[in-house]
């Protein structure tokens, strides 16, 4: 019986590592050759699984292309990494994540993986708008909840907006990993990283001397 919506719904370690290891071919496969590019066959090889097991996990191109947003959204927020990314709740975890980009070679090969998934997929027909606006919602969440918690610890003033400064710093993430593709030189988003996270910092709560 296939899984209707491309969920893993309740599946052995097995069958979700069956999934997860089309999830990875496909999401390689749309990254380097876009959507309309890709099909069932490329798929199939590039996962070594065989049609009944593709059509199994994902009926149809659109469940297909479903499960890859959310896996797409779920790597971009740390969720993948091995021990997963914690919280960034501190101007010390901030400065991390953007060090983790700023000093990674693999960024100028391709810009943000979800973005260039989400760019790729607004051009087809695809019924999946809402998942890709609720995988940036979910990344921009990460964001916003750290930025409360620094917030309710006093880290920040309380003239600071968690949801604002989250916009801030999702917009430098997206414009300097545009800007470094283009120009195939990291310079661009390491000083729109630095930069925003300059902004939050200047929302520090000053501390008063013992």
């Amino acid at each position: 019986m296939a899984i209707a919506d491309g969920r893993p719904g309740r599946l052995t370690p097995r069958g979700l590592a069956t999934r997860e290891r089309i999830l990875e071919a496909a999401a390689d496969l749309i990254y380097a050759h876009g959507v309309h590019a890709t099909n069932n066959e490329l798929v199939r090889k590039a996962a070594g699984v065989s049609g009944s097991q593709l059509s199994h996990y994902f009926p149809d191109k659109e469940s297909l292309v479903r499960a890859v947003i959310s896996w797409r959204a779920d790597s971009m927020m740390g969720l993948r990494d091995s021990p997963p990314r914690g919280p960034l709740d501190s101007f010390e975890a901030l400065r991390a994540w953007a060090d983790s980009y700023v000093q990674n070679a693999k960024v100028l090969e391709g810009g943000c993986s979800f973005g260039s998934l989400a760019s790729e997929i607004m051009k087809t027909d695809l019924d999946v708008h809402d998942e890709i606006a609720a995988g940036f919602d979910r990344w921009r969440e990460v964001f916003r909840s750290g930025l409360q918690a620094m917030r309710d610890r006093h880290d920040l003033r309380r003239g600071a907006d968690p949801d604002r400064l989250a916009s801030v710093l999702m917009a430098a993430f997206q414009g300097g990993m545009l800007l470094t593709q283009a120009a195939r030189d990291v310079t661009p988003l390491r000083e729109a990283l630095y930069e925003a996270i300059a902004h939050v910092e200047s929302y520090a709560r000053r501390r008063t001397p013992a």
